[in-house]
């Protein structure tokens, strides 16, 4: 009886760190702005293409209503033409988020939501699998601590509230970790051979690596875990054992090889060129070291320290790096308590084994790729369910831990606190932010407005298009398309094509309006013209735009602003 009182319990707390966990990625899941890559999921997952996008004219922004709106009948044979073509990503979770997409679409018409909630449900699915990895791998206890981390963790709420393709593969990963837990367990015991655990291994790296193409990372990282410690405990695997683990990674190679042609071929794409420092110094080359570090810790805490003045930064990164040093001391101890179980000393040295290969590799592709892998936090994806079990499993091997003064109380309400900063909207902030851009180009809502996005890649179109979205929320529906025009133009043989099509082309706005400009990264206000013309409908010559000094602004893309005004007369040879 008190056994089963025991296990209700159990299963009460798992409940109630699932609603909490489920809380949080789901609170407020349409308040932030789609950032670029967001933009980009949302094209693919309602069957549209960057073909779809209007170029080279001004538009109104009501037609963004019509591009964003789910195309029935497309098939994810389809899609992943289309990613393969468009994007430099595998198809599975822009085919599942169109499936998802269009099945909602007729209960909601919050596309932003649904766009978003899929990812968020995965993430939720993620705590599950966490709490299974370790349950298996070290004890039910185990399995809480760590669901726990999980569910308030600002890293993984982050990753949950993104309309992108990282809480799936992280799912997968767990996944396939709870999967090589059990091959490890098969091959300490005599005689036992699990065919569906091999098999499960096997189908959920397959999948992961048509999810996203980091999930090769985690595959070498699983194997290079398994050799080293099959090496490490000079154990003598059977002829079977050996032939299991082949077969298995043979059956990983062979359901990949239809896409590999498409992988390299993607490899070689300028896409991923923004990871390469414009400058390379001895302070770049140690930079990776320490953004993992700075990485790693907001995996627990992140508190509202970005584009916030110093006297708010300076007491906030030191209570940060304060708790940290406390966090790590706390950690310390309990994995010494976790390695005096000899029963998890083989989990202990798989999981660490991955660890140090996801590092590995990714330093390799630092310094020898030269793309800094490290730049952004989202990328620890890979390694994060790795870490986020072994913390459950050493803060779980605590002797105090149910006691008042455990440790675990104040790391999970500091990673709580931190997730309701994320929710809110106050870390890991929308990169680029498209909502100030757009707000800095409303400044005067009694003006018109022409907002040109000059481009030379698709990426920055989708940046375009998440500046025209927040735009769209700051004018009143039914006044927007007499009050704003939107347009892309190629930049991409000179600015001069811009200019000529600024020109020409007709636009129905009168005059006065306001013209903002985006240009490249690496524009400043005197390289822009001193004055541009646009068409005037209301007269026979060409408004007059000159640029305003004062209003240029650059949150990574540099904006400007000219002013134009309608010029009376006879139409001249401009």
């Amino acid at each position: 009886m008190a056994q089963l009182k025991r296990s209700s319990l159990h299963y009460a707390v798992l409940v109630a760190i699932l609603l909490v966990g489920l809380g949080l990625r789901f609170w407020q899941l349409d308040a932030k702005p789609l950032w670029l890559d967001e933009v980009i999921s949302a094209l693919f997952s309602t069957g549209h293409r960057y073909a779809d996008v209007p170029l080279q004219v001004f538009f109104p922004l009501s037609q963004l209503d019509r591009l964003f709106t789910v195309q029935s009948g497309v098939s994810c044979a389809q899609i992943a033409q289309r990613v393969a073509t468009d994007s430099v990503h595998p198809p599975v979770f822009f085919c599942l988020l169109y499936a998802w997409m269009e099945a909602l679409q007729p209960w909601t018409a919050n596309w932003v939501w649904v766009l978003r909630s899929l990812p968020a449900l995965f993430g939720v699915l993620g705590i599950v699998a966490l709490y299974g990895l370790n349950r298996v791998a070290f004890s039910p206890q185990a399995g809480l601590v760590g669901a726990a981390l999980m569910a308030v963790s600002p890293f993984a709420v982050y990753l949950a509230q993104e309309a992108r393709h990282y809480t799936l593969p992280m799912l997968l990963i767990t996944l396939a970790l709870l999967g090589l837990v059990q091959i490890q367990q098969d091959l300490l015991t005599v005689n036992r051979f699990r065919p569906w655990v091999w098999f499960g291994w096997s189908a959920v790296n397959i999948l992961g690596l048509y999810t996203h193409y980091f999930c090769a990372i985690a595959l070498v990282a699983q194997l290079l875990a398994l050799l080293g410690w099959i090496l490490l405990q000079r154990r003598k695997l059977t002829g079977q054992q050996w032939g299991a683990i082949a077969l298995a990674v043979g059956l990983i190679v062979l359901c990949y090889l239809p896409w590999l042609p498409t992988f390299l071929e993607h490899f070689s794409r300028p896409e991923t060129d923004w990871l390469i420092p414009y400058r390379i110094t001895w302070q770049r080359r140690l930079a990776p070291l320490y953004q993992t570090i700075v990485n790693w810790i907001l995996m627990v805490i992140a508190l509202p320290v970005e584009n916030q003045p110093d006297r708010v930064v300076i007491p906030l990164a030191l209570l940060m790096l304060g708790f940290s040093i406390w966090f790590i001391w706390q950690v310390r101890k309990g994995c010494r308590y976790l390695w005096q179980l000899p029963t998890h000393r083989p989990a202990i040295q798989l999981l660490s084994g991955f660890i140090l290969g996801v590092l590995l590799q990714f330093f390799a592709i630092v310094y020898l790729l030269n793309k800094d892998l490290t730049l952004v936090p989202r990328y620890n994806f890979i390694i994060y369910p790795a870490i986020c079990a072994l913390l459950g499993a050493s803060l779980s091997a605590t002797p105090s831990i149910g006691e008042r003064n455990s440790p675990l109380r104040p790391i999970l309400l500091a990673s709580l606190l931190s997730s309701l900063f994320v929710v809110n909207g106050l870390v890991f902030l929308k990169s680029y932010s498209p909502d100030r851009v757009a707000a800095q180009m409303a400044f005067e809502p009694e003006k018109s407005l022409i907002t040109v996005m000059s481009y030379e890649s698709l990426q920055e179109v989708a940046l375009g298009l998440s500046f025209a979205l927040e735009l769209k929320k700051l004018y009143p529906p039914e006044t927007i398309d007499a009050q704003v025009q939107y347009g892309f133009f190629d930049r991409s043989e000179n600015y001069g094509e811009v200019w000529r099509s600024l020109r020409e082309l007709e636009q129905p706005l009168s005059m006065p309006l306001n013209l903002w400009v985006v240009a490249s990264p690496g524009m400043r206000t005197d390289d822009y013209p001193d004055q541009l013309r646009v068409q005037d409908p209301n007269a026979v010559r060409r408004a007059l735009c000159p640029v305003d000094p004062a209003e240029f602004y650059r949150i990574g893309f540099p904006y400007q602003l000219f002013r134009c005004e309608s010029q009376r007369g006879v139409r001249s040879e401009e």
